[in-house]
């Protein structure tokens, strides 16, 4: 298939199903955590705007979540089918770890989300705020121990090889590896970024429509306050990350700045736009700032950290992908600190939800955590290459016997299947986005009987078409 061999197809394979996979959890972090929050403050101050904004974005969450759990299946299944090697050599420590993950957090999630999506009218306040506080913390404890399994395979350690299998010795060792920490919180604040940018996307499109009702304007303000506390922190957390990874992966690091040797006694410029040539050995066309890539990395002047050309041809990342997934994600990081810093001028001069530029550009950043949180994922799983466990076993070892046409069929099934199914999911949530949180009472609010016993997750959803129209002051023509 396009001169592609089994290797690569099962890479790329694998590192579509799991784009897609990575983005409904992300929001599923975050939206969970975001309505702890939403049902706290009603249940603190009594403002029925936080009630309306809990139950308008529930549904979106339940719609998510589904998306998420069904994705998330198809990738475990092909460890064994894609990575039969893999699984057989490292089994031993990926298992064990995405079985807690089922048995804590999965079983965690599935238990209190019943009560958190059809309880509303059915349990107590206090229950009820319990179980929301059980789903978010399901879904942090899911990226803990997926985070952990996939952080050893960028800094193995815990463990023996023994007769050719990778054998635990130590399973703190094992969990806490040295990357795990920073990766961990990497993923989740990028996660809780990503959800205030949806949501306060969401709400400038209702604010550009007219419909600047009080659910609306809270959203906004939070997302806004969200952004801007959230995206430095990232920043410093980015910066920790990389110091780590040059610590443990500096080919990885190398090959991000597009940077083959030092010169003596001088400095490393930092590349900000350029063309790596892995053939050549250089970075074409480059645009430098000296020594800020040494300020950056090494916090000195002239400090130096090893190049490309330190490393074995075979031990290279491919340093024109990771260079441009990088710069992508760390551009969008400067959008949303711009994005963040806009809305503290614009809510001091008492403008924050008037119409114009600034929600124009809160409306176009929507998507750009998810978008930057992609990059930030092809960076650091294309900077692992070759290897798919550092410095311990090689991808080429990994992939299973699989013919080329095998792995050329299913992966064009899986791509079809993909943009049907979840383009079908996404665009349903879209929709629930646009109709809008309700405004005002609980009258004309369809609500369930007692006795009544939901189907399936998603009859907890109130659809566009379970809301009557409001007029079009609140944006009542998707409604």
């Amino acid at each position: 298939m396009f001169g592609l061999g089994a290797l690569e197809l099962a890479r790329i394979q694998f590192g579509f199903t799991i784009s897609v996979h990575i983005i409904f959890p992300a929001i599923t972090i975050g939206l969970a955590c975001y309505l702890v929050v939403l049902e706290g403050l009603w249940l603190w101050r009594g403002r029925d705007a936080y009630r309306e904004l809990y139950r308008f974005w529930s549904g979106i969450f339940a719609v998510n979540f589904a998306m998420g759990v069904v994705s998330g299946i198809v990738m475990a299944y092909q460890f064994g089918t894609n990575w039969s090697h893999f699984s057989t050599f490292a089994g031993s420590i990926t298992g064990p770890l995405l079985a807690y993950e089922v048995m804590t957090a999965f079983f965690l999630e599935a238990g209190f989300l019943g009560v958190m999506l059809f309880g509303w009218d059915r349990v107590g306040r206090g229950l009820h705020f319990f179980a929301t506080i059980m789903v978010a913390l399901g879904t942090l404890i899911s990226s803990f121990w997926i985070l952990a399994s996939n952080s050893w395979m960028h800094t193995p350690q815990g463990h023996e090889i023994i007769d050719g299998k990778v054998v635990p010795v130590d399973w703190f060792a094992v969990i806490m590896n040295p990357s795990f920490p920073y990766r961990l919180t990497h993923m989740a604040t990028a996660a809780f970024l990503s959800t205030a940018l949806f949501v306060g996307a969401a709400a400038a499109w209702h604010l550009l429509r007219k419909n600047d009702s009080e659910p609306v304007r809270r959203m906004f303000s939070m997302a806004m306050w969200m952004v801007v506390l959230v995206t430095p922190v990232q920043i410093l957390i980015g910066d920790l990350h990389g110091l780590n990874t040059l610590e443990h992966q500096p080919a990885k690091i190398a090959g991000m700045e597009g940077h083959w040797r030092n010169e003596p006694g001088k400095g490393v410029p930092l590349i900000l736009f350029g063309w790596p040539d892995m053939e050549a050995e250089e970075t074409r066309y480059a645009l430098e700032v000296p020594r800020l890539g040494s300020l950056i990395l090494t916090h000195s002047l002239d400090g130096q950290y090893p190049g490309l050309a330190d490393f074995p041809p075979e031990d290279r990342p491919n340093s024109l992908i990771i260079f441009w997934s990088f710069r992508v994600m760390v551009g969008l990081g400067l959008l949303m600190l711009a994005l963040g810093l806009w809305s503290v001028w614009r809510r001091w001069r008492g403008t924050l939800y008037e119409p114009g530029w600034f929600l124009r550009f809160a409306l176009v950043m929507g998507p750009s955590g998810l978008i930057a949180l992609l990059a930030g994922w092809f960076t650091t799983e294309i900077g692992r290459q070759p290897w798919i466990v550092q410095g311990v076993m090689r991808t080429r070892d990994a992939v299973s016997d699989h013919s080329t046409l095998m792995l050329s069929v299913s992966l064009v099934v899986f791509i079809v299947v993909y943009f049907v199914v979840f383009g079908a999911g996404t665009r349903y949530m879209l929709r629930l986005v646009a109709s809008g949180p309700r405004v005002g009472t609980d009258e004309g609010r369809p609500r369930q009987r007692p006795d009544a016993r939901p189907a399936r997750p998603l009859s907890a959803v109130e659809g566009p078409a379970d809301r009557p129209d409001t007029g079009p002051d609140t944006g009542g023509d998707s409604r």
